[in-house]
């Protein structure tokens, strides 16, 4: 059956010699993955690959069967184009960084329309700003929301926060527990969107640290999470 999908490219794998599996997270069926048979075989082909860069939005026009595990391609358009995500050495990193991270996260054939608009218009936000260093933290904790572990937004005056439990709590329980200046930073971007990121000064450490915080909650509340291995190369981008 030929339909058309909005899709977020999440990741591309070569196979065999000329073709692409390409997984995508689409907004009328979640997560679908695409074989192109023959993409690499000539320069015309070849050509097409631009499309399928880590994060794209793109619209497909698609052979989709329902019970089948891979899918097929007629015709593919961007939906919308990147003025600087992917030229942007920087804005690169972040790119590489999330896609891992929500190829990691991504795994269901099922419809929310929420999620996709919400990964749509942080990564068009992140196209346009100059001021971006701090994205991925708020993209990752805004994303708690979709997979069921949003810290909670009650008792924030309290002096810990639990990373297990996911609250805010009075008392200190040793590795689960955040408090002083991660916990500042964590009560602050809860409270925010992204046109606010600009209003946060932060040193490159405290970038890192509160950021590994941020992926041992995703490890904690997700039993098949794990670390990018982009991590590294972010880091050094963002010292």
């Amino acid at each position: 059956m030929l339909s058309k999908n909005n899709s977020i490219v999440l990741s591309k794998l070569k196979y065999r010699d000329h073709d692409l599996i390409v997984k995508c997270y689409t907004q009328q069926r979640g997560v679908v993955t695409y074989m192109l048979r023959g993409v690499l075989k000539s320069k015309k082909g070849l050509s097409k690959t631009v499309y399928y860069q880590a994060l794209s939005q793109l619209q497909i026009e698609e052979n989709y069967k329902p019970n089948q595990s891979l899918h097929f391609i007629k015709e593919v358009k961007f939906s919308y184009i990147y003025k600087s995500l992917h030229t942007n050495i920087y804005k690169g990193a972040i790119v590489l960084f999330l896609s891992e991270i929500l190829s990691n996260v991504l795994k269901e054939e099922e419809k929310n329309e929420d999620l996709f608009h919400f990964i749509s218009a942080a990564l068009q936000y992140l196209d346009n700003e100059d001021q971006f260093s701090n994205f991925h933290l708020l993209f990752l904790l805004k994303l708690t929301r979709y997979l069921g572990f949003q810290p909670e937004s009650v008792n924030t005056d309290y002096a810990y926060f639990n990373l297990e439990s996911g609250i805010f709590e009075t008392s200190n329980h040793g590795i689960y527990s955040i408090s002083g200046e991660n916990l500042k930073l964590l009560k602050y971007l809860l409270g925010i969107n992204f046109d606010a990121l600009e209003s946060i000064t932060i040193s490159g450490k405290q970038r890192q640290e509160f950021l590994n915080l941020l992926l041992y909650y995703f490890e904690l509340h997700l039993g098949s999470f794990k670390k990018p291995k982009s991590l590294q190369v972010l880091n050094e981008v963002f010292h």
